[in-house]
């Protein structure tokens, strides 16, 4: 069997080219036609990415209020966001190489058990070096989670609607981030600094009762059950190196460190921004955080169909762009213009998120089924670790520069994914081998 998908594959929406069944219609069409067990799978991916994030921006949310508990500089709070990305990239490996040996559905209940259980351990850490233990365990859960969720339901998807499917698997990252901000607000408001954060890690367990719908409602696609009997290459580092696939993994995990590189100084360090050089209370914090989410929110739909559309590349390419502008005008803005400050959130939001949206359905297309799991685990997650260069960078010269002037970083890691682009094929309307 190959070991990699032709490199000019045709590009084509007609169901008489792809071999599939006439698309469904209407808004809808592309949930209607993954049939009732890719809805569960769908249903299951969009929980554990949700919860995912959610139990991600448990930090950022908190970390003014850990810094002044454990009296940590910018550089020392910067590094508990960076060992999470670093780890993940390891969770994510690994997790990519267990989906393809054991399922894509028992995969996933082991990222979302593995993040669940140590973002609650972080709450109970009595100092900064066992927080910064948990916190890179729990990487190991977030880094894999993305990875096999999106593969899962990749798999269930056709290949005309595959970027607006992901991409909705892809906004569940938006619900999540509003959940946290949501319960940030209340649990801040009420509760002294000291225990609040602590409170924020404990909401970490949620994610135990999406584990138990899943384990009994969700299966793995029946062309990735085959492979899972069949492939005796199934899960292999070295199947990803091989000449076929060599060249697409190095540029995957490129377009993967520019991509993410900007999306977490922003993530990491923007919360922080609002209250420390804005002066916004927590309240405050909340209100603009609302406008950002909801451009999230927004922007990986949005993505999500213009990948499809446009394709993989022209899509990335244009909110690169498109997220470096926000990234200066958004720090740009003189003190006083709080409202300028609010409106821009959303554009800010929409861009960086739209961005993402194509990723699930590239990345999947780029590999073969035997080691699909292993080569979107790898790319993805070890972009990440390399991105999270960025917010520790960041975190240093805050103290100089402060954090807006040193957000304007984000901005090269976008300048990063287009040049990653030149060595990637386009993919759309592939079907998965």
């Amino acid at each position: 069997m190959s070991t990699t998908p032709p490199p000019d594959a045709t590009v084509t929406d007609s169901p008489a080219r792809t071999g599939e069944l006439p698309a469904s219609e209407g808004a809808f069409g592309w949930l209607r036609d993954l049939g009732p067990r890719g809805r569960r799978a769908f249903t299951g991916a969009f929980g554990g990415y949700a919860l995912d994030s959610y139990d991600y921006f448990t930090l950022p949310l908190s970390m003014v209020a850990l810094a002044a508990y454990f009296g940590l500089d910018s550089g020392r709070t910067g590094l508990l966001t960076t060992v999470t990305l670093v780890v993940s990239a390891v969770g994510g490996a690994v997790a990519g190489v267990v989906a393809d040996r054991i399922g894509r559905v028992k995969a996933l209940l082991i990222t979302v058990i593995t993040y669940a259980v140590f973002t609650v351990a972080c709450g109970f850490a009595p100092n900064y070096e066992t927080l910064l233990v948990f916190r890179a365990l729990q990487g190991l859960g977030f880094g894999g989670e993305w990875a096999v969720g999106a593969i899962l339901v990749a798999e269930y998807a056709t290949a005309r609607n595959r970027g607006r499917t992901l991409g909705a698997v892809q906004s569940a990252w938006a619900v999540g981030w509003a959940l946290a901000a949501v319960v940030y607000t209340l649990v801040f408001q009420f509760l002294g600094d000291d225990l609040a954060w602590r409170v924020m890690f404990w909401t970490g367990a949620l994610p135990a009762l999406l584990v138990l719908w899943v384990r009994r409602r969700v299966h793995d696609a029946p062309k990735a059950t085959e492979q899972l009997g069949t492939s005796a290459r199934k899960g292999s580092f070295s199947a990803i190196f091989a000449p076929g696939l060599r060249r697409v993994t190095l540029f995957a995990v490129l377009l993967s460190t520019g991509v993410q590189g900007g999306y977490y100084t922003l993530a990491t360090w923007v919360p922080t921004y609002l209250k420390t050089e804005r002066g916004l209370t927590v309240v405050g914090t909340g209100g603009y955080l609302t406008f950002l989410i909801s451009g999230a929110f927004a922007g990986y739909l949005t993505g999500g169909y213009l990948t499809d559309r446009l394709g993989r590349k022209r899509n990335i390419t244009l909110f690169a762009v498109l997220s470096a502008g926000s990234v200066a005008a958004y720090t740009s803005i003189p003190d006083g213009s709080n409202g300028l400050l609010l409106v821009l959130g959303f554009p800010l939001g929409f861009c960086m998120s739209a961005i993402f949206s194509g990723f699930g359905s590239f990345l999947s297309e780029l590999y073969p089924t035997a080691v699909r799991g292993t080569g979107q685990g790898f790319t993805y997650n070890t972009g990440r670790a390399v991105g999270a260069v960025f917010p520790t960078l960041v975190g240093y010269l805050a103290d100089s520069w402060g954090v807006g002037g040193a957000l304007i970083f984000g901005a090269v890691g976008y300048a990063l994914a287009v040049i990653a682009l030149i060595g990637l094929p386009e993919t759309r309307g592939r079907e998965l081998l």
